[in-house]
């Protein structure tokens, strides 16, 4: 139908049988929406600023809350106390959030469901029990044990997935009772001395303490990520343009490029005025471009997000709920072994107290904070970056300043609380503006 023929039916006077448009301002704003890239192509940056405004009446704000929030956590604690933004606090800083991230990345994909893992937070701490055990008890080769702990995890997911997918039990119910279990057994594991050391020098140890000394190396990951950025941007936009289809111009590449190198190579800068680049941080940040990468680029992701969207469409547009439901759980599984593992490496132990305590609040905080919809899909596992940043940075912040444990907890739920409130305000709006 063309947009004359759209815009006379708009006008017109319904007839009996006829829809009736509720929202003529909404339904007129969908017909006439551009294509951010031709604005960007056809405008310049005036085309940033009109993107910028339908963005925001239309409720599609991304992540810019959260990064705006970022910077003025920083900016606050930074006034409060000059060592926040030093680079050992920085580098500290992303060291820790690895663990939690990690937990994070497997929340994000179940959220993606418009569903809940309670469980992950047990599972992290019987990953690293299990770990600790095989290689300190039984002497199996700590890569081996790191490995069979992360299929553990995975396999322990999976189950959850089949009792929700298969059976039709409640993922909360499900993971909630996957969540005393998991505890249990962990503690189990542990036995009666509750805490079993580990070698810091070891595979698991280094995991939060090796760091790249050499400045080259910081400075060679900014390079590597700014040039496979521009990269697949530039290449992304001549397939665009090689299919006829809006693609975003030269400029709008560098002008994107160009910022990412400053932040890379401000935070390879840092890091080599303290210690040198942390091995965590690199692990952590494969572990996004590659999770990043399954959910936008494949077809396995597509289907995620069409789950999120619709279950009952997702199923008669032929995709196996079932198979992804489950494997979406193993994922969350799998992620929450990992990020076990490296909170056992931060402390250098498996103990009783692994994967208790706010490391479940923090977890599904982050990646809600970051970005990711409560009501299933919308998210990126980039999110979970941008959300355990929030909340490792309030905590530091807080810690520099000697802020009871009490406030750092009352603080934390506002923040959560208002990332909530922002999200269901934007699906409201999204909904009045016809595009939801």
């Amino acid at each position: 139908m063309s947009l004359d023929k759209t815009s006379a039916n708009l006008d017109k006077t319904p007839g009996e049988g006829e829809h009736v448009v509720e929202n003529p301002e909404a339904a007129a704003a969908a017909v006439t929406a551009v294509d951010p890239r031709l604005l960007v192509r056809e405008q310049g940056l005036l085309g940033y600023w009109s993107e910028f405004k339908r963005k925001m009446k239309a409720g599609e704000l991304g992540s810019l809350p959260v990064i705006l929030g970022l910077a003025i956590i920083c900016i606050i604690f930074q006034v409060l106390n000059s060592e926040f933004l030093s680079a050992q606090n920085i580098s500290n800083i992303t060291v820790t959030m690895v663990g939690t991230g990690m937990i994070s990345v497997g929340i994000v994909f179940v959220l993606l469901l418009g569903e809940i893992d309670l469980s992950v937070g047990s599972i992290s701490g019987a990953a690293s029990a299990l770990a600790a055990v095989l290689t300190v008890n039984q002497g199996w080769p700590e890569w081996v044990a790191v490995l069979v702990a992360i299929a553990a995890g995975a396999v322990i997911g999976s189950l959850h997935g089949f009792f929700f997918a298969v059976l039709g039990a409640p993922a909360f119910a499900v993971t909630l009772a996957g969540l005393l279990f998991w505890l249990g057994f962990m503690l189990k594991v542990l036995g009666e001395d509750g805490t079993i050391n580990l070698d810091s020098d070891g595979l698991i140890g280094k995991l939060t303490t090796y760091t790249f000394t050499d400045v080259g190396a910081a400075y060679g990951l900014a390079v590597v990520v700014v040039a496979l950025f521009f990269v697949s941007s530039f290449l992304g936009n001549r397939r665009r343009e090689a299919a006829g289809v809006p693609s975003r111009p030269l400029s709008d590449t560098v002008l994107r490029t160009v910022l990412l190198a400053v932040v890379s190579f401000a935070a390879a800068y840092l890091y080599n005025q303290y210690k040198g680049l942390p091995l965590a941080t690199v692990i952590f940040l494969a572990f996004l471009v590659g999770t990043d990468f399954v959910l936008r680029r494949t077809p396995y992701g597509r289907k995620i997000f069409a789950l999120g969207g619709s279950v009952e469409a997702s199923r008669r547009a032929g995709i196996n709920v079932t198979a992804v439901r489950i494997s979406v759980f193993a994922i969350s599984g799998g992620f929450a072994a990992i990020g076990g593992l490296f909170l056992a490496s931060k402390i250098a132990s498996a103990n009783q107290s692994a994967g208790t305590g706010d490391l479940l609040m923090n977890a599904i905080a982050a990646a809600v904070i970051g970005g990711t919809s409560l009501f299933g899909g919308r998210g990126r596992t980039w999110n979970a970056l941008l959300g355990v940043l929030v909340i490792v940075s309030i905590q530091y912040g807080l810690q520099l300043e000697s802020i009871a444990e009490p406030v750092k907890y009352m603080i934390t739920a506002a923040v959560l609380l208002t990332t909530v409130v922002i999200d269901s305000v934007t699906r409201k709006t999204q909904k009045t503006a016809g595009r939801a």
